[in-house]
């Protein structure tokens, strides 16, 4: 299979400076990804036992979300040769010639080597070796290596996306434990369904450019099962943190109605004909599984809120 790899600078001339608005840059960070990294690393931060600084816990977001961007940044720098040819990413910054790749790549590495220094220096050097190790996991990992060599790189890469919540529980406790594992396999065990819904009807996309998504080199069936298989671990690790006593068993039952929708969203994605064209199924799971990972993390803030209240403060 060829994969399309190139660093040539895309849509504007060497040595020329590119006239990018605040908003190209903005569009560099992916602020979409950013949200879901920055919300659910704040609920790590709140549901961790012990005290941080309100001051300190702002600096810690802001500096999640800065590496989060980063990472986002040195993604798009890396992958501009396909991103302009996927219909999905080709009005991307890059590829749409208002950044150029060499700023793309020093924007990222600066905002990665800052992130990581405040966070150790104001809050812990646990937290930030994490934040850092993120980084590396997805701009090498996963976009250089995992991406265009394997059909399971959205697998072993959704690592990355699953550290922010133990990132925030390290911020407060300055460690790592049982709760903060099983906040990250939420999140892990989450992804592959979340990406492969998407994978389904984008197949075109990662075919012309080569890269080995499931659907394009298992065929659709064994990702539906697959989609299916992760949708069930997702549903049972979700009611995990009612079993380790991080929730209630108020949480548990919402987590659990939760984890339903979402095995039966992709039953019906598994029972979606083979070339289906429409693949409503899969587009309505690739929506709702966005919304579950929202949920879940909510309902274990709030779950956590009103234990604390009931208890009469803040553990």
């Amino acid at each position: 299979m060829t994969v399309i790899d190139t660093r040539e600078p895309v849509g504007l001339e060497a040595g020329l400076l590119s006239e990018a608005t605040a908003r190209d840059y903005l569009s560099l960070l992916k602020p979409r990804v950013m949200s879901l990294v920055v919300f659910t690393a704040f609920a790590g931060l709140m549901l961790a036992p012990g005290h941080l600084h309100p001051v300190l816990a702002i600096v810690a977001i802001l500096c999640i979300t800065v590496g989060a961007g980063a990472s986002g940044a040195l993604n798009m720098w890396y992958d501009a040769d396909i991103d302009r040819i996927m219909t999905r990413t080709a009005r991307r910054p890059i590829p749409a010639g208002r950044i150029r790749p060499g700023e793309a790549l020093g924007f990222g590495l600066t905002l990665s080597a800052f992130s990581v220094a405040i966070l150790g220096l104001a809050v812990n050097w646990l937290s930030a070796g994490l934040l850092a190790f993120t980084i590396f996991f997805y701009a090498v990992v996963y976009t250089m290596w995992l991406k265009r060599s394997t059909p399971q790189n959205i697998v072993i890469g959704g690592a990355a996306g699953a550290f922010p919540p133990m990132i925030g529980w390290a911020c407060v406790t300055g460690g790592v434990s049982l709760e903060s594992i099983v906040l990250f396999l939420i999140i892990f065990l989450w992804t592959p369904a979340h990406f492969w819904a998407l994978a389904l009807f984008k197949m075109k996309d990662y075919e012309s450019v080569g890269v080995p998504m499931m659907p394009n080199v298992c065929g659709e069936a064994v990702t539906k099962t697959q989609i299916l298989i992760y949708a069930v671990l997702t549903a049972l690790i979700g009611v995990a943190p009612a079993l380790i006593g991080l929730s209630s068993a108020f949480y548990g039952a919402f987590a659990a109605v939760l984890g339903l929708v979402f095995v039966w969203l992709s039953e019906k994605v598994r029972r979606m004909p083979d070339g289906d064209r429409a693949m409503v199924p899969a587009k309505k799971l690739f929506g709702y599984s966005i919304l579950y990972l929202f949920a879940i993390f909510a309902g274990l803030m709030v779950d956590g809120a009103v234990r604390a209240i009931m208890a009469g403060g803040w553990a």
